[in-house]
């Protein structure tokens, strides 16, 4: 196929378009800066600088690709283009994602139409989010929670802005759980060395992740059997942060995490990082495995873990 990959020197970009390349298509991947087209013609597919928020700009770069799919991986997350990581102040560190899960997805979707293309594959978030009611581990049918009034309610609006928009219009939704591996394992691994991110209270709160080449193998699979809906990408294992935080800091050759209260971390890390320590669900990948042949290389965050800090 023609895949066109908006968003392929993001962090999962650079590990999906080899991964593409590699089962014989014929990748077309944007940046926004013209410096990094060398990169994406390393990684075996053609570049070219889009502006993911300009409808002008998407449209004339569809239509030059003639893609059989698209892949929507535009985000605005490294600290090149929002900072350090803060939860504390999630709807400014998130602020410009927000714009390309909403804007950017009308955008794509638009380009997509006038070109013909049905085949679309967007990317969303499973790692601690879903309905804090019930279980510990929830599927696709159950909902996002919305955050209401917190600094995280504008993004998990612009999830299910991207999530609705996308499978009325017979697209995929992945929802990757909290990526780990090449680019992005270095900035959590950093504070936790320094002991800056403690468990919180009893840290209960359940967590989902997914390394980043196992994302990628998703993806193409999502692509090459256009599939449609919602699917939880996430490893075999959803853990509580008073599991998974000092594995990862015993992987890291770091001193144990400290132990904070609730009402401390409060005012200090703010209340979306209080929840998702204390009242997170994580996510089941029964759905993906089942529906798209999916098979993880790293069916635990323990194995990954442990291989990437080797």
């Amino acid at each position: 196929m023609r895949v066109f990959v908006a968003g392929g020197t993001g962090v999962l970009g650079r590990r999906l378009v080899p991964q593409l390349v590699a089962r014989g298509h014929q990748v077309m991947a944007t940046t926004t800066s013209a410096a990094k087209l060398g990169l994406l013609e390393q990684l075996g597919a053609e570049g070219v600088v889009m502006d993911g928020l300009d409808a002008v700009s998407v449209g004339e770069v569809v239509t030059k690709a003639r893609p059989d799919a698209i892949v929507h991986q535009m985000t605005a997350i490294s600290v090149a283009h929002a900072g350090k990581p803060d939860m504390k102040h999630m709807d400014r560190w998130f602020a410009g994602t927000n714009r390309l899960r909403t804007e950017g997805a009308d955008h794509l979707l638009a380009a997509a139409g006038a070109t013909g293309v049905t085949n679309f594959i967007a990317q969303s978030y499973a790692a601690w989010n879903d309905v804090r009611e019930g279980g510990w581990v929830k599927t696709e049918q159950d909902p996002v929670d919305p955050m209401t009034g917190t600094p995280a309610e504008p993004g998990m609006t612009a999830i299910g802005h991207v999530e609705d928009v996308v499978v009325r219009a017979g697209g995929a939704v992945l929802r990757y759980g909290w990526f780990y591996g090449p680019g992005a394992t270095g900035d959590m691994v950093e504070p936790v060395r320094k002991r800056q991110f403690p468990v919180v209270g009893g840290g209960a709160g359940h967590c989902s992740w997914v390394h980043l080449d196992d994302a990628a193998s998703a993806t193409v699979l999502a692509a090459e059997q256009r599939a449609r809906g919602v699917f939880n990408i996430v490893d075999d294992e959803p853990a509580p942060a008073n599991q998974w935080l000092p594995y990862l800091a015993a992987c890291a050759g770091a001193k144990r995490p400290m132990r904070i209260p609730t009402w401390l971390a409060r005012p200090l890390a703010g209340e979306v990082a209080v929840t998702m320590m204390t009242e997170g669900r994580g996510f089941s990948n029964a759905n993906a495995k089942r529906a798209l042949g999916w098979q993880l290389r790293y069916p635990s965050w323990r194995q990954g873990f442990k291989e990437e800090l080797a």
